[in-house]
């Protein structure tokens, strides 16, 4: 399979789940914070029997401390997402900065080609939307707005993956 072909449908993966997200907001949050737990506690195992592996008395026993940390977090997601959501926010927030900055960066390689503003106008909002979230960060609907905004986060994701698609079709057929 062609690259181009891989990043178009993963785009049109990420506009469906997009869409899905944004019609059930609320359980979108709390399933995606305790997927996270899990992951988090499986991977607080995992770095607890590495510690356990390792060699010297210091490396034994950070090991084993950071296992239990980010295990304790995954137990805490896992028990009661709703409290995990906050935390997650910030995650999000700071996934939103990136994911635009790093848009923008793409657009600005895109210059030439039809593909630039789309690239660019999807960069900016998803800084937008990382300013935005910061702002509402005190809210008590922020269970709400969190699922929405993922929602609206895998759509820009998912046009931009297509816009990224379609630009390297266009320069394997020039």
């Amino acid at each position: 399979m062609k690259d181009w072909l891989k990043w178009t449908l993963l785009g049109v993966l990420s506009v469906v789940f997009g869409i899905y997200v944004l019609g059930n907001a609320f359980l979108a949050s709390v399933v995606v914070t305790a997927v996270i737990g899990i992951l988090l506690l499986v991977s607080g195992g995992f770095q607890i029997v590495a510690g356990f592996m390792s060699e010297g008395a210091g490396a034994k026993i950070f090991g084993v401390l950071l296992g239990v940390l980010v295990a304790y977090v995954g137990i805490s997601f896992v028990s009661n997402p709703l409290e995990g959501v906050l935390p997650l926010t910030m995650v999000l927030l700071i996934l939103f900065a990136v994911s635009g900055i790093i848009r923008l960066f793409f657009a600005s390689r895109m210059r030439e080609t039809p593909f630039f503003w789309p690239m660019l106008i999807t960069g900016a909002l998803s800084l937008f939307l990382a300013i935005y979230l910061f702002s509402q960060f005190d809210n008590p609907q922020i269970l709400q707005l969190i699922g929405i905004l993922m929602g609206i986060e895998l759509l820009f994701n998912g046009f931009g993956l297509i816009i990224l698609g379609l630009s390297q079709r266009s320069e394997e057929t020039a």
